[in-house]
């Protein structure tokens, strides 16, 4: 189809569904065919099923007669609702109908070979279908729908940039005028993906949340290789998103992205030091492939099935890509390639890894890709190369195993000819270098290796010694391949030059805001201590004597480890430490093993003598250490009082604050609480872009801002090292503490914020939890902004927003690099950061949430006053809760509201809320008077009360079944809707009885 001039999102809906009809053979229909209560096409559903399984259908027909077919649409509407099922399974695994009497496929996923004709036609009989103006419930009205089968599978909110909208209100859109809770958009069970899309770009996500709604990027990258940033690159003959109805919406696409990509991932939840809640449901996500991992996916693919094992192939993907998954997902797919002659290309996949925790993870998302028993087999720390051999002899088709035993395993792949191998190899980690890394080295005979050498460099060596096996792929994964790994495993191109085979750029990664740019707070010593020094001096500067006194910034003696210890430990705490809620932590480089622990014994003592309790630190090197006129060996296990392998764990929790490292944990170490780094050695070229990057991770919901303090390195020495991965402007190199008050009288300048509502949003901004009223307050106070914003031009809008990112920008540079502190701008910071945030709730990301917003920010409140010794009165008569004070608190009625909408949806009644709560409260009362539970949480806790309490829940719906009949019969018959409703009232029940006499 050639480009139409587009002018309406009218237009725009019927070129997609002309495009899909005519050249992806999807069948049109209409909104009435749409049934809301199960989100669904019953007509074509049922043509689906008479096709494919005649035989069962009629014999279901003939058991249920004239209920067979709704019947059928509850059990499949069952397995989409229930705690543990869900569209993707219902889709993957089919359903059971009759106790399992009858089954009955609802999908056929394309055959891997042509052997079977059968299901090859049932494959072709796959029913794909579109509807526009789809209603999901009275008010809400969707633009297109996609179906398999009859089941909705996709949504579109569609804009059109001609008419003035774009992506970004369909975001909004889905926010702000999309109920989670419609059966079209209940979680696991409705859409399997939402898509915002205009004509230049698509984004998309798989759970509405309201506000809170995550949106990912969808889009190809614009530009090429490392060069390439967000969006998507303009065409002259179709639109820029043209791959979504000529590639993505084709039927095989849909097809292999429900069978061979989307999952359900399953997270335990972890308290503040990273231990599992016990009794906490777990978090589930549902998975589906960002862009640049579904192509480099097919890409690699469709190369395999051309040229076997005969490849070796580079994929360079920055941090924030998703690389487990992705690597989850090729081993998958390589385990069962076949090429053109119906011959499985690899006999065995082996990923080789450095850290068992990602190998649990790829274990855990390989097998939510697919439950094949024995698929995959994890070699952790305990088993032996004998293990890893017999793994690797065996019939297996993943095997995850340890970087340590990658010298083993290549040699045994290399010796068995009669097996083709596909070896991922994960980016060489540092997070148990030092002995393994020595252990590797040595094995592999490298015994000249350069201190500032990886595992990338031994694995590299091990491999460029052994050359290229014919019956061996080697599939390497790095976000920064070192030239060595460009020779080895890259692949040629058009001018003669090894490059990666797909390519996933930092620069891109940045700019969809998947990682952090760590340059944008980088500075060097010298022009700390000129900033400061020229704040201090200045009167016009608003900096409170403390501030003066502890930021003594002096010219800095490159052999004084006291003056820069004060420097470091002070900054942290002035600057760095409340950040994330007060989980802020830093790192510290230094060249060798003797400087780690030089600095580490400076920085105890330094703590110890301020008295500051609230700030640890570890120190991490390899091997055996001494220092001059000291005879004791040191090792970093003696320092820590803890064995290696435990410290990223330990690090993680709230005890420790500060890592001092020589040569590890530089490269591969992910820890998303990292916020500043204090450089003490040199760093250069590929090595100071992975250890500048161990600060790009993510926090959310915090807003993570990160800083560099360099001693030694240059600016010009980082631009140059970032040049081949990033081109970025370092802005410290530039700032002057006159900037933050020129923007400030820029932004004034516009009259947008009223100076009153900067005073009481600030204030709210610096409490520690704000109320629902208080909530409504500040939304009023910001959306007051936002329309005296929208009453300027779009020009005179982007420019105002502009400068307002600036001045955040800017004010947050100075805050982290200097002792700069004025009151009456921090607030301003407060107010504008909040402004910011409220008017993107139309951008890509985790949306708006005012109290997560709050919290984050977890603005440490001064001391006010110090209480000691002050009289108490007596009041020594206490009143016990009765059962008839024993409210519903608002919170508890909110959730309890919004669990009767989630029943109403699944269930597809209308029970009304009010009545429910009543009926609730009587079930509550009942339940306070039992004689049982009384007893119960006499003598039980709280976790062992709950058997007790769900075990008496029955008797007090049956004996209050005349209050509300249809729903307590329906809970009766559902024990995990009745575990939902009636477990709000768990703990204040155990709490009330507990207390009374």
């Amino acid at each position: 189809m050639a480009k139409k001039n587009l002018l309406s999102e009218k237009e725009y809906q019927r070129y997609i569904i002309d495009y899909l009809v005519k050249h992806n053979k999807y069948v049109e229909r209409k909104n009435a065919d749409f049934d809301r209560l199960f989100a669904m096409d019953k007509e074509l559903l049922f043509k689906f099923l008479d096709t494919t399984q005649p035989d069962t259908m009629k014999a279901l027909r003939k058991v249920y007669k004239q209920d067979a077919e709704e019947i059928i649409v509850q059990v499949i509407n069952n397995g989409c609702t229930s705690e543990k099922g869900s569209l993707i399974k219902v889709l993957k695994e089919g359903v059971d109908v009759g106790n399992g009497s009858y089954h009955l496929d609802l999908m056929y996923t394309k055959p891997a070979t042509t052997f079977n004709k059968d299901l090859t036609r049932k494959y072709e009989q796959n029913i794909f279908s579109v509807a526009e103006e789809i209603w999901a419930n009275d008010e809400e009205r969707i633009d297109l729908v996609i179906f398999l089968n009859g089941l909705a599978i996709m949504s579109f909110e569609l804009k059109c940039n001609e008419a003035g909208q774009t992506y970004e209100d369909a975001i909004t859109q889905y926010r702000t005028e999309r109920s989670p809770k419609s059966r079209l958009f209940l979680f696991k069970a409705g859409t399997l993906v939402n898509f915002a899309m205009d004509l230049n770009e698509v984004h998309m996500c798989t759970k509405l949340d309201e506000e809170k709604t995550y949106f990912l990027p969808f889009n190809m990258g614009n530009g090429e290789g490392v060069d390439a940033g967000k969006g998507n690159p303009l065409r002259t003959d179709e639109y820029p998103v043209c791959y979504m109805w000529q590639d993505v919406l084709t039927k095989d696409s849909i097809l292999e992205l429900i069978e061979k990509f989307i999952f359900i991932e399953k997270k335990e939840k972890r308290d503040m030091n990273g231990k599992p809640i016990r009794g906490a449901k777990p978090k589930e996500s549902l998975i589906f492939p960002r862009y640049h991992q579904r192509a480099a996916i097919q890409s690699l693919l469709s190369d395999v099935k051309k040229n076997g094992s005969s490849q070796n192939y580079l994929i360079q993907h920055s941090a924030g890509s998703g690389k487990t998954k992705t690597i989850a997902w090729l081993a998958h797919r390589l385990s069962s390639q076949h090429n053109d002659k119906n011959k499985q290309i690899f006999d065995q996949i082996i990923i080789i890894t450095d850290r068992i925790v990602v190998d649990s993870q790829l274990q855990r998302a390989v097998l939510a890709i697919d439950h094949q028993s024995g698929l995959i087999r994890v070699m952790d720390d305990k088993c032996s190369s004998t293990d890893l051999a017999n793994a690797i002899d065996s019939n297996t088709k993943i095997v995850a195993t340890t970087i340590q035993k990658f010298p083993f395993a290549m040699e045994k792949v290399k010796n068995n000819k009669k097996k083709t191998f596909a070896v991922i190899i994960d980016e060489a980690h540092s997070s148990t270098a030092g002995k393994d890394m020595a252990a590797v080295t040595m094995t592999l005979s490298c015994p000249n290796v350069d201190e500032d050498a990886t595992m990338e460099d031994a694995i590299v060596d091990e491999i460029s010694r052994h050359g290229k096996q014919p019956n061996i792929s080697i599939f390497a994964f790095t976000a920064t391949p070192k030239p060595t790994t460009l020779e080895l495993f890259g692949t040629l191109n058009k001018q003669g030059k090894k490059e990666a085979f797909h390519v996933y750029s930092m620069k891109q990664a940045i700019e969809e805001e998947f990682i952090l740019d760590v340059l944008q707070n980088y500075t060097t010593y010298n022009t700390y201590y000129t900033l400061n020094k020229e704040i201090a001096e200045d009167p016009k500067c608003k900096t409170n004597d403390a501030k003066r006194q502890i930021a003594r910034y002096v010219e800095l003696n490159e052999t004084n480890v006291a003056q820069r210890t004060e420097i470091i430990v002070e900054h942290f705490r002035q600057h760095v430490m409340s950040e994330l809620g007060g989980q802020a932590k830093a790192m510290v480089l230094t060249r060798y093993k003797e400087n780690a622990l030089t600095y580490y014994k400076a920085f105890k003592a330094y703590i110890e003598n301020k008295k500051y309790s609230d700030l640890n630190t570890l120190v991490a090197f390899s091997g055996k250490v001494k220092l001059d006129g000291d005879e004791k060996i040191y090792t970093e296990v003696s320092e820590n009082g803890f064995a290696e392998e435990l410290l990223p764990d330990k690090f993680n929790t709230d005890e420790y604050q500060i890592l001092i490292v020589a040569n590890k944990y530089q490269t591969g170490f992910d820890q998303d609480k990292l916020c500043a780094m204090y450089i003490l050695k040199s760093l250069t070229g590929v090595n100071a872009v992975q250890a500048l990057s161990r600060l790009n991770r993510i926090c959310p919901p915090y807003k993570k801002k990160t800083f560099v303090l360099d001693f030694v390195n240059s600016y010009e020495d980082m631009k140059k090292a970032f040049a081949r991965y990033y081109t970025t402007t370092i802005l410290s190199n530039s700032i002057t503490p006159s900037s933050i008050t020129d923007i400030e009288a820029k932004l004034d300048g516009y009259y947008i914020f009223a100076p009153l509502d900067i005073e009481t949003g600030a204030k709210l901004m610096m409490k520690s939890s704000i109320t629902s009223a208080e909530e409504k307050q500040m939304n009023f106070m910001l959306g007051k902004a936002e329309k005296e914003l929208k009453k300027r031009s779009i020009e005179e809008q982007k420019e105002i927003m502009t400068t307002m990112r600036h001045f955040v920008r800017f004010y947050e540079f100075l805050l982290q690099a200097t002792c700069y502190e004025d009151i009456e701008l921090h607030k301003k910071y407060l107010f504008v950061s909040a402004f910011i945030d409220y008017v993107d709730i139309s951008r890509s990301g985790y949306g708006y949430d005012l109290k997560g917003k709050v919290k984050a920010i977890n603005f440490v409140q001064k001391k006010d006053k110090e209480h000691k010794d002050e009289k108490l009165n007596s009041n020594p008569i206490v009143k016990l809760p009765t059962a008839d004070d024993f409210g519903l608190t608002e919170d508890k009625e909110k959730k309890l509201s919004e669990i009767i909408d989630e029943i109403n949806s699944k269930s597809g009644k209308a029970y009304d809320n009010d009545i429910v709560v009543k009926s609730m409260l009587q079930i509550r009362d009942l339940m306070l008077k039992s004689e049982k539970l009384k007893t119960a949480a006499k003598n039980n806790t709280e976790d062992d009360f709950s058997f007790a309490f769900f075990d008496n829940i029955d008797d007090a719906l049956i004996e209050g079944l005349d209050q509300n009949q249809d729903f307590f019969s329906l809970l009766l018959n559902n024990d995990e809707m009745k575990r939902q409703v009636l477990g709000i009232f768990a703990g204040e029940i155990y709490r009330s009885l507990r207390q009374s006499r």
